[in-house]
């Protein structure tokens, strides 16, 4: 749990595991295609086709990870892999089903489709923030790729967020907080301090240490969505925002799980001087 990334043969073995499924997926897939078109959902394509992206994508995800983000090629495989575990969402966008993204796919799969994009962001900017020759050269891409990560997860914390559930009553009121506050599982909580993390690098080596927002570059593919819905970030306003809530929850209701928040309140102490 936390902040602590399972051990490596672990993680190759769980790769594995979601490469073959993935395998499997794609050739029910391709007999559900065989199929009279009239006897076939769309909506049962769609969310097998996603689950297949998922999987496959996953396996080579890690393989990135493993290698270390290869200076030389990197930067366009993680293209790749954003476009196509976005391209569930443009089929469903594309197909005129008359029904909107949560109709189609669920929320769980949607949920995943952000994460991955925003998490895998975050592994490449995690580890290209310190090639400082790099980051001089590219330092209009690396703020791109910590925009839309943060996008992305922002979207991910948005998909189940029930302010209604407040109004519910649940026996363990813990639990209920949790969900009133829109965190549903580990991933949830992680994806707020992702956020907060990008938020000061974004502020610390894009070249604009100064208060203030950031465009969006319009040409992006990502569907972006940011907190207050407009075309401009606040990386300071964000992360804190994001971190505070993180810590909140981390030494409030899920303290005596592991959760580490010793870097949040570091990266707070920065937004604050920062600020001043």
């Amino acid at each position: 749990m936390g902040e602590y990334p399972l051990p490596q043969m672990h993680v190759m073995e769980i790769s594995r595991g979601r490469y073959i499924y993935g395998a499997i997926s794609l050739e029910k897939l391709k007999d559900l295609c065989k199929e009279d078109k009239e006897t076939v959902n769309p909506s049962n394509l769609l969310q097998l086709y996603t689950q297949t992206v998922l999987d496959i994508t996953y396996f080579e995800e890690n393989q990135l990870a493993d290698e270390d983000f290869p200076e030389d090629s990197s930067s366009q495989r993680v293209k790749e892999l954003i476009s196509i575990l976005s391209d569930p969402e443009v089929l469903v966008k594309e197909s005129n089903m008359h029904q909107d993204l949560i109709g189609v796919l669920g929320t769980e799969l949607l949920e995943c489709l952000s994460w991955r994009r925003g998490a895998l962001l975050y592994m490449y900017c995690h580890t290209v923030k310190e090639r400082g020759c790099w980051l001089t050269e590219n330092t209009d891409l690396f703020k791109k790729c910590i925009i839309d990560g943060i996008h992305y997860l922002l979207k991910m914390l948005r998909f189940r967020y029930s302010p209604w559930l407040n109004d519910v009553s649940f026996q363990d009121t813990d639990t209920a907080r949790l969900l009133s506050e829109g965190i549903f599982s580990d991933t949830h909580v992680l994806a707020m301090m992702y956020i907060g993390e990008m938020c000061y690098w974004g502020l610390k080596h894009s070249g604009e240490e100064k208060p203030g927002t950031h465009e969006i570059n319009s040409e992006s593919n990502t569907e972006l969505y940011c907190s207050l819905h407009s075309a401009v970030l606040d990386f300071r306003d964000v992360g804190e925002k994001m971190l505070m809530k993180y810590v909140a929850l981390c030494e409030g209701l899920l303290k005596g799980q592991d959760w580490n928040t010793a870097n949040a309140k570091l990266i707070l102490d920065y937004f604050k001087k920062f600020q001043s």
